[in-house]
């Protein structure tokens, strides 16, 4: 069972037409004769020659259903507390369990899976996250810091990241145990541990390529991979999940 009334707000958000608000304001990026954004032009780089991936994205299309889709069967293989945890999930049954359904934050990598853009800004020292999806933010450390030994445990963790070529390697840990991979309820601990790579494509597309790392909860790693497109000349609305939340009474589970 989906819940109704929290997927149509994720759904509907993404439709809005956030350009209109500042229609005069377009992002420096290549044009096509007719004006319109070129798309598929090189991916911009900064001064010390790294892709540069500030700007708007946006899950296309967005896994936050299912992070398994496409994926073999036995390429996720749940331990047996964590599978009979799972089985309960995906039948509706917890739905009021959800973090999303709650207003909490989804965590990491489902944060990059949900239809509702989010915004980048990269500097030397660290990368910045914007999500519009409840108004939450993260930040990735590139200043060669490691991650630390005995953290307080947090919904998105704590990141490290370091470039590999083109391609932007972050290291998450730190995690609190309480956030669902996905939507159907793909369960995480707090031994979790994500290896996400960023790599632009191209001006108008990214991937997020995620490593999941729970040994409380599966058998072994698992990889999935969710592209990204650039949302250009737009900018990020206000999301209060708490306003006006309806969905908790009509779920089950409690």
């Amino acid at each position: 069972m989906i819940k109704a009334g929290l997927i149509a707000i994720l759904m509907l958000t993404p439709s809005l037409p956030l350009s209109a608000q500042w229609a005069t304001v377009k992002d420096k990026i290549p044009r096509n004769k007719d004006g319109s954004p070129n798309l598929t032009a090189p991916a911009p780089r900064r001064a010390d020659g790294k892709p540069d991936l500030t700007g708007i994205w946006l899950a296309t299309p967005a896994k936050l259903r299912d992070a398994t889709v496409g994926l073999k069967p036995d390429e996720v293989q749940m331990l047996p507390a964590a599978e009979a945890l799972f089985n309960r999930r995906k039948t509706g049954s917890l739905s009021a369990q959800d973090p999303d359904a709650n207003c909490l934050p989804q965590g990491v990598p489902k944060i990059d899976a949900t239809p509702i853009p989010f915004k980048i800004y990269q500097e030397p020292g660290v990368l910045v996250i914007l999500y519009e999806a409840f108004d939450q933010f993260r930040q990735i450390f590139m200043d060669g810091r490691p991650l630390p030994k005995d953290p307080n445990p947090q919904w998105f963790g704590y990141s490290v990241g370091k470039w590999e070529g083109d391609t932007l390697v972050v290291q998450s840990s730190g995690f609190n145990g309480r956030a669902w991979l996905d939507q159907i309820g793909h369960p995480s601990s707090e031994a979790l541990r994500v290896t996400e790579r960023f790599h632009r494509r191209d001006i108008g597309h990214m991937d997020v390529t995620s490593t999941i790392d729970d040994p409380m909860t599966y058998k072994k790693p698992w990889t999935y991979t969710q592209p990204l497109a650039l949302q250009p000349d737009d900018e990020l609305l206000e999301m209060v999940c708490g306003e006006n939340n309806r969905d908790l009474a009509h779920l089950p589970g409690k």
